[in-house]
């Protein structure tokens, strides 16, 4: 979950609750093997391998966290589909606030002095034109929403590194982003987007190069951004103990993905959305990938931004392409709220429904890049047929909008065409 482009960027009764009165079960290792990992871990995410998930775990805000009554309205907050498997977690708005609350004053304290940048995935390798063509015949039942056999819309892609720090060299691991945004599409948003240039609506897919999420519960993961925005190393220590041996592995895993360019690494939404309205609708997750199977090699002395000038080498050269593709669930074991356990692709396969084609481009300009910069992507820029499922979306909701807020406070909102 995080701001993916943002000026938008992841219950019940609002009750107070200190941070404190969480508690988490600490894994249980045993032996020398166990012993290893476990420091391996700790060290690991006293480095900082958190800041490269999903939301970025923030690091500046020194005062202690709890969770204060709910600021959002009920009303406000996403509804459960409980034919799907949706389910509400205890206090799940009032956490929703309380983390929001806990990413605003990292960003305020880190960009006092200037403008405050994404909370993850600050760094773009750069925005491009594209258009999405749907298949001219689709398998049976994915025909929903934007996917009309046939149907063609104009787009922008934006590729981007996980970490905080937008300086950090791209050949270091990291979570690698792709966020695709249709426009011209027909219908409504849920979320509308209120500066969009095209005419109907727009219809946003925000995608990782990990295929799961590192946690499940809110109230876990509260308690990970409490202790990571401490300024305090013993805090940070606690970390991967709070999240569990398996959230902290999965963590560790997504933060390392190493690339050669941004144009031929697979992505995946990691968390499920809706496919269709009415009876017949199901759960689906998403993922993109290069068209072709050539991967170019890593560089021998690559530069710090080598993945921006990779893309821009291929695009001065010739058009790119991608693969979008739709996994329906085939089992109600495969849970919605569960955003840690990967859909197997024997058991659920992948269907392709589109493709992304890149025209050759020259998008690395002042312009293009300032433009970039003021996008917004977010999973409820959504037909309704794509409806965002489960508890990290619920959350995306509200940490999106207020992270949104505080992004664009005194400005006018983002471009006001696109360029040329």
């Amino acid at each position: 979950m995080h701001d993916r482009g943002t000026r938008s960027s992841h219950v019940a009764n609002g009750n107070r609750m200190d941070a404190r009165a969480v508690k988490v079960g600490q894994p249980r290792v045993r032996g020398a093997s166990g012993k290893r990992r476990r420091a391996t871990l700790v060290r690991l995410f006293v480095s900082g391998a958190l800041q490269m998930t999903l939301l970025g775990c923030t690091t500046q805000n020194r005062d202690a966290m709890s969770i204060p009554a709910s600021g959002t309205k009920m009303d406000a907050y996403p509804s459960v589909d409980a034919t799907l498997g949706e389910r509400l977690y205890p206090d799940e708005l009032a956490l929703a606030d309380a983390i929001g609350e806990s990413i605003e004053r990292s960003l305020r304290a880190q960009y006092a002095a200037g403008d405050i940048l994404r909370d993850a995935h600050p760094k773009a390798h750069g925005c491009v034109r594209a258009e999405f063509r749907v298949a001219d015949t689709l398998p049976e039942g994915l025909a929903h929403g934007v996917f009309v056999p046939g149907a063609r819309y104009p787009a922008w892609i934006r590729f981007s590194n996980g970490a905080r720090d937008a300086t950090r060299p791209d050949i270091k691991g990291d979570a690698r982003g792709m966020s695709i945004k249709l426009q011209d599409v027909p219908g409504t948003s849920l979320l509308r987007e209120s500066d969009d240039a095209g005419q109907g609506a727009i219809q946003d897919f925000i995608l990782i190069s990990h295929p799961v999420f590192f946690s499940n519960d809110p109230r876990r993961y509260l308690s990970v951004v409490s202790l990571a925005s401490r300024d305090s190393a013993a805090s940070k220590v606690l970390i991967p103990f709070h999240l569990g041996l398996r959230g902290a592995l999965i963590a560790l895993k997504t933060s390392r993905k190493v690339i050669s360019s941004p144009l031929q690494t697979r992505y995946w939404s990691t968390v499920p959305y809706q496919l269709g309205t009415g009876l017949d609708r199901r759960a689906v997750k998403y993922s993109v990938r290069a068209c072709s199977v050539v991967v170019d090699p890593l560089p021998t002395q690559p530069a710090p931004d080598f993945l921006r000038g990779r893309m821009r080498a291929i695009l001065n050269d010739g058009d790119a392409c991608m693969e979008f593709l739709v996994q329906p669930r085939t089992s109600p074991e495969m849970s919605v709220e569960d955003s840690m356990t990967e859909w197997q692709e024997p058991d659920a396969p992948f269907h392709k429904v589109a493709t992304l084609h890149i025209p050759r481009q020259a998008f690395d300009t002042k312009e293009q890049n300032a433009f970039c910069e003021a996008l917004s992507f977010n999973p409820w820029h959504a037909l309704p047929e794509h409806r965002p499922l489960g508890v990290t979306n619920r959350l995306r909701k509200v940490i999106y909008d207020r992270i949104s807020r505080i992004r664009h406070e005194g400005t006018s909102g983002g471009p006001s065409s696109e360029p040329r």
